[in-house]
């Protein structure tokens, strides 16, 4: 017997005792989550190809969700693909826009049981058009929502202020304020309520897998007070209690938002 059979009654123990020892009350309303490692995955699993690992990164993600929803969480904002990943190969890239589209065609179910809405944002315009056309179906299938299921695909943090800013300034035009006076209309809520996801809660944990420490450009407005959980694993090997593990540290800290 193997020592990942042995040790599994003791993880489905320790998330029990995790589980049990968490705080409804303490638990954040919205989870933003980067999906880092695949390729290392890849890799370091000697699988036969990137896709296989895209595969199961994907179904892990699905997973994270049922997570999340039997736990609670309102709102989850999964990163898929940034700008930044466009500039890889097409060998790379092509395999996972495809398995990209077969989720897309999946999680519709997935939020009919959950009651989510499903979301995407992101500069769309800089993927292929049968990646968007899927996208955008899976939005159609489910509009609404008691909870929300944002997917950022070819998403960068910095565009979205930009957009923000374009968008309130052509508002500000069309109002008729002068050139004058805009300056004084550019506030922080102002500037907020053009933002992709103004009208949900600010991200309040951010969760990146594979060891990296940073952002990247990940929701970069909406985690000005968020709380971080770098998880030393590759995106397809996250598990559950991995996540309970993030929960517990984000409902023991002292959130004080800048104070």
């Amino acid at each position: 017997m193997t020592q990942s059979v042995l040790s599994r009654p003791l993880y489905r123990l320790y998330e029990r005792q995790l589980e049990r020892g968490l705080d409804s009350a303490r638990l954040p309303r919205h989870i933003g989550v980067i999906l880092d490692g695949h390729r290392r995955y890849a890799r370091t699993q000697r699988l036969p190809d990137y896709a296989a690992s895209y595969r199961e990164g994907m179904a892990k993600f699905e997973q994270f969700i049922e997570w999340s929803q039997k736990i609670g969480i309102e709102t989850v904002t999964g990163w898929v693909l940034s700008p930044q990943n466009m500039t890889r190969p097409d060998s790379e890239l092509l395999p996972y826009f495809e398995v990209l589209k077969d989720l897309f065609l999946r999680l519709p179910l997935l939020a009919d049981h959950y009651d989510l809405s499903l979301r995407v944002i992101g500069s769309l315009d800089l993927l292929p058009d049968d990646l968007v056309r899927a996208a955008k179906e899976m939005e159609a299938a489910r509009p609404t929502g008691n909870r929300q299921l944002n997917i950022a695909m070819g998403y960068g943090g910095q565009q979205e202020i930009v957009d923000a800013a374009r968008e309130l300034m052509a508002d500000l035009l069309r109002a008729g304020i002068t050139p004058e006076e805009i300056p004084s209309k550019v506030t922080r809520d102002s500037l907020a309520a053009h933002m992709y996801l103004s009208d949900l809660p600010d991200a309040e944990l951010i969760i990146r897998t594979s060891g990296e420490s940073r952002l990247s450009g990940f929701l970069l407005w909406q985690s000005a007070y968020a709380e971080f959980s770098f998880v030393d694993v590759h995106w397809p090997a996250f598990r559950r209690v991995d996540f309970l593990r993030s929960l517990r540290d984000f409902a023991q800290r002292d959130r004080r938002f800048g104070q």
